[in-house]
């Protein structure tokens, strides 16, 4: 487990502990969604500001790790599953660990979505993953939503502690969810979570300082940082949005 603990240190911020995840992985979700057109000049940006990794398919991240420069941790997704599919909360495996590992990754990541009737085989793919990534000594950051037939409120405050403890006890070394907005739960999720907890951004928001306020009361509930890309690379400004993220969690003059 040497490795991953050295890996995993690497995607935390030396000063603050804190993490800015990149999520540029979208275009297997969604295709040709507005904003793709931006990644060249984000992945290109993330080595001038303090990003600690940024996340790609194993396509992108072949034909694009050259410009994933060496101050920024590559983060390769397992998962993928289309807006198209049904059910559209569907994610499988579509990279081996194996392969992430040949690929040059720093980390892997997988998605399982919870409260629905693929849930068993999203979790056994989770764990298998969890094995296998710490055999090469690579981190894996779960991101988990509540999402599916059984549930009514995504942002249910159980649901969102919920999915933090999963992550931790199936073995997880970071976990990314959404924020519930609700400070007391989350952060009680948050302190009693054996691994760091990262917020997600979910669908591009309409108000920016609002975003940027959400992001600050998760990290004052003790959020470890933040793993967000549509709300990034969908702004009008991509570069100026991510450098206010990083300010956000890491504080001026990095």
């Amino acid at each position: 487990m040497i490795g991953t603990t050295r890996r995993l240190r690497r995607l935390f911020h030396t000063r603050t502990s804190r993490s800015v995840i990149l999520p540029l992985d979208h275009g297997a979700s969604d295709g040709m969604l507005q904003g793709i057109e931006t990644f060249p000049e984000l992945l290109a940006g993330a080595a001038t500001l303090p990003v600690q990794g940024v996340v790609l398919n194993k396509g992108l991240a072949r034909a694009k790790a050259a410009d994933v420069e060496p101050e920024t941790n590559l983060i390769i997704q397992l998962s993928a599953g289309t807006k198209h599919g049904l059910p559209n909360y569907n994610q499988s495996i579509v990279c081996s660990v194996e392969q992430a590992h040949r690929l040059g990754a720093d980390a892997v990541s997988v998605h399982v979505n919870i409260g629905n009737d693929l849930e068993d085989r999203m979790l056994q793919e989770f764990g298998t993953i969890t094995d296998e990534a710490h055999l090469l000594g690579l981190p894996v950051i779960a991101v988990i939503y509540a999402l599916g037939g059984q549930i009514v409120n995504e942002l249910d405050p159980s649901l969102i502690g919920h999915c933090i403890r999963l992550g931790g006890e199936l073995g997880a070394d970071v976990v990314c969810v959404p924020y519930s907005g609700d400070a007391a739960s989350f952060g009680h999720a948050v302190e009693h979570s054996p691994v760091p907890v990262l917020v997600t951004g979910g669908p591009g928001q309409p108000d920016w300082k609002s975003f940027l306020a959400m992001i600050q009361e998760a990290l004052e509930a003790g959020a470890s940082g933040v793993a967000i890309g549509r709300n990034i690379f969908q702004h009008s400004e991509p570069m100026k949005a991510l450098a206010a993220v990083c300010e956000t969690v890491h504080g001026a003059g990095e």
